[in-house]
């Protein structure tokens, strides 16, 4: 327990150094890879359980959590008593999850294409105009099973559950569980 609570603060430490707000309460399995963007905004809510090695998770995870934004103007917003498990959550703009939400081993989260369509240039091309990029929304008490991937533009409407393994195009409403790919509602709560 005491080991658990200095690894702790020491990561604290080394996240207030990279400007991220962090809330009371937060636990670290393993060390997460964060990265933002000069002056842009990570903020990780109270009661945030990140795990980064397999210890935190039964299942698994292929890697730490990854929390990266790319632009100044980028944010990532986690809500209070979140769990991520070796998740990937990159934010050109906006990626905002929710308070008691369950973020499954592997998923990812993006809110960008990453690169343009048009073949030209497409490998240098950074204009982000050229660049699709549109907010998600995770919503509160929301559960994404492992592998799933959550695409630019997306809302998850609050209490729903996307299945493992799923690819998720289009905004789910709220008391909803939905999977596939593309992720389709199955039913309803």
């Amino acid at each position: 327990m005491i080991k658990r609570k200095i690894y702790s603060s020491l990561q604290r430490l080394k996240l207030f150094s990279k400007n991220v707000k962090l809330g009371k309460n937060i636990i670290f399995y393993g060390s997460p890879i964060i990265a933002p963007a000069s002056n842009s905004i990570i903020e990780i809510g109270d009661s945030v359980a990140l795990c980064s090695s397999s210890s935190g998770n039964p299942v698994g995870i292929n890697h730490p959590v990854i929390l990266k934004t790319l632009t100044q103007e980028s944010k990532i917003i986690i809500g209070n008593n979140t769990g991520l498990s070796g998740a990937s959550i990159c934010a050109a703009k906006s990626v905002k999850i929710g308070n008691n939400c369950l973020i499954g081993a592997n998923v990812t989260i993006a809110d960008t294409d990453f690169h343009a369509v048009s073949p030209d240039n497409r490998r240098y091309n950074t204009n982000p105009v050229d660049i699709q990029c549109k907010p998600v929304v995770i919503e509160d008490n929301v559960w994404l099973g492992m592998n799933v991937l959550v695409l630019k533009g997306v809302t998850i409407g609050r209490n729903s559950v996307i299945a493992a393994g799923s690819v998720v195009a289009k905004s789910i409403p709220e008391n909803a569980v939905a999977g596939g790919n593309p992720a389709v509602v199955i039913r309803y709560i």
